[in-house]
């Protein structure tokens, strides 16, 4: 198994290097240079495994000779041994909503979905870096992020007190949430460094980019990436769309309709790798709050910044989000197949270089008229406000039984409610909602929504209790200004 830059300039790399790169040094994004194969049984072979055993089949598909089996399955074993329920995803019907289920992704030790794919990458990390250190010692890494609010603390709850590991996450100061922040912050592990950046998600990323487009700094301090731009974040993703889809076999036989919550497209995206590897999924929706440059594309082919009102800061923060970053690996592949003659991989990649190149210019490109229709052969989308995400808390709260929605699986719940014609319109299907974090991470929005339906809720009876107190707990935290200089010289103030 050997993977390629999305943009053209770098292949036959090997897991093990995307993992520890992850960013590609032409700037693009990681991904495999070919799909690998199903078994032809897997349908029934894999009906009746545990998650873990389902992870560990599927990731061990992608590893080549860089992880046996067995050591996919001790990182699996460990990794999920902090969840909070066997199951580790498990799905459970919405009594408000016909035909609905929502797939709960915060069972992990930051109550987000983003602990499904960071506790397993924070151990392939601890893995490949004690390996290197046995053959020749000396190997350390500098994991540097961005985060809209979930990435970090799921990120520093993975990496905290790894050995030969420094971890900097930057996060856009007071655009995250108030137990987002604390999540973050009251973590004072020596390794662990949190910034936060006089700026938006958008700025956080660009100024993470622009770290690792500086060749010398990035070989210096051996940067090493934790945002989902970086593979192995997508391929741990993969496993709860199959995972949902067994459940909902052994619930009703019929296929799914994922609806997915969208701000930078990596989790979508792993349900898209999941279809392709041949996962029977009806459709995937792309789900998306004001901040809708996703939504805008699939109905237009445009791919365009909002330049107008830049990122508008909404009750779902963790989208707010103005350029997707994983949106480019799907594009590869339009490019490959309705871009350029032939289907030529390199070509694929100068054509998304263009496309980024203009981007990043122009504020927007185009895709032709094939491509959009080939889009939009895989994805539905939709759009949902503030006002609409209280609505549906409220709604499915006053239902009996009632259930409790963070804001960003509202906008997933909102989108489907709305596209619920054409989904039944696609036979025997069932609505499969992202529940991407715990409704207590968003306790404003939420108890906002509740409270103007006229109901009450005692937020305390659902707190976790591991965020009891959380916001008296003593923090640690840098005030960074809005520059890539700025963050470079923080770091090496911390490590010399």
């Amino acid at each position: 198994m050997k993977y390629r830059s999305t943009r053209g300039q770098v292949s036959g790399q090997s897991f093990e290097s995307v993992v520890l790169e992850g960013l590609a040094p032409d700037g693009g994004l990681y991904i495999p240079e070919q799909l690998p194969s199903l078994p032809a049984d897997w349908q029934t072979a894999w009906a009746q495994l545990t998650f873990p055993e389902l992870a560990t089949e599927l990731i061990a598909l992608f590893v080549g000779d860089d992880l046996t089996h067995d050591e996919v399955a001790q990182l699996v074993r460990k990794s999920y041994s902090t969840f909070s329920t066997a199951d580790v995803t498990p799905l459970v019907p919405l009594a408000a909503q016909a035909d609905t289920h929502v797939l709960e992704l915060f069972h992990g030790p930051t109550f987000a979905f983003k602990d499904v794919a960071l506790q397993f990458l924070g151990n392939l990390f601890e893995f490949f870096l004690a390996r290197r250190n046995a053959r020749e010692p000396g190997h350390r890494i500098t994991v540097v992020g961005a985060t809209s609010g979930d990435t970090g603390s799921a990120a520093i709850y993975g990496l905290r007190g790894k050995q030969n590991v420094d971890v900097f996450i930057l996060h856009p100061r007071g655009r995250v949430s108030a137990v987002q922040e604390a999540q973050m912050t009251t973590v004072l592990d020596a390794n662990v460094h949190n910034v936060a950046v006089a700026g938006t998600f958008d700025d956080c990323q660009d100024i993470v980019k622009q770290l690792f487009g500086r060749a010398e700094f990035r070989r210096k301090y051996a940067l090493a990436a934790v945002n989902s731009i970086n593979w192995a974040r997508i391929l741990a993703q993969i496993t709860y769309y199959f995972s949902a889809y067994f459940a909902l076999q052994r619930q009703h036989g019929a296929r799914p309709v994922f609806v997915v919550p969208s701000g930078n497209f990596g989790d979508v995206l792993a349900g898209y790798y999941a279809q392709q590897l041949g996962l029977p999924a009806a459709k995937l929706v792309v789900a998306t709050n004001a901040n809708d440059i996703l939504d805008r594309f699939l109905r237009t082919g445009e791919y365009r910044k909002d330049s107008a009102h830049g990122v508008v800061a909404t009750a779902s923060p963790a989208m707010d989000i103005l350029v997707s970053s994983n949106f480019e690996r799907f594009l590869w592949y339009l490019a490959r197949d309705h871009e350029v003659p032939g289907g030529d991989a390199d070509a694929a990649g100068a054509c998304v270089q263009r496309w980024m190149d203009a981007l990043r210019t122009e504020g927007a490109f185009s895709v032709s008229p094939a491509a959009l229709a080939a889009a939009r052969a895989v994805f539905w989308s939709g759009r949902c406000d503030d006002a609409q995400t209280r609505a549906t808390i409220a709604r499915c709260y006053a239902h009996e039984p009632a259930y409790l929605l963070d804001p960003h699986t509202a906008v997933g719940v909102h989108v489907a409610q709305a596209l619920a014609p054409q989904i039944r319109a696609l036979g025997d299907v069932r609505t499969v909602c992202l529940s991407t974090a715990h409704p207590a991470k968003f306790s404003d929005a939420v108890l906002e929504a509740v409270h103007d339906s006229g109901r009450e809720l005692d937020f305390g009876a659902i707190l976790p209790p591991p965020l009891v107190g959380l916001l008296e707990l003593p923090r640690r935290c840098y005030e960074c200004s809005n520059s890539a200089d700025a963050v470079a010289q923080h770091i090496v103030d911390q490590l010399g």
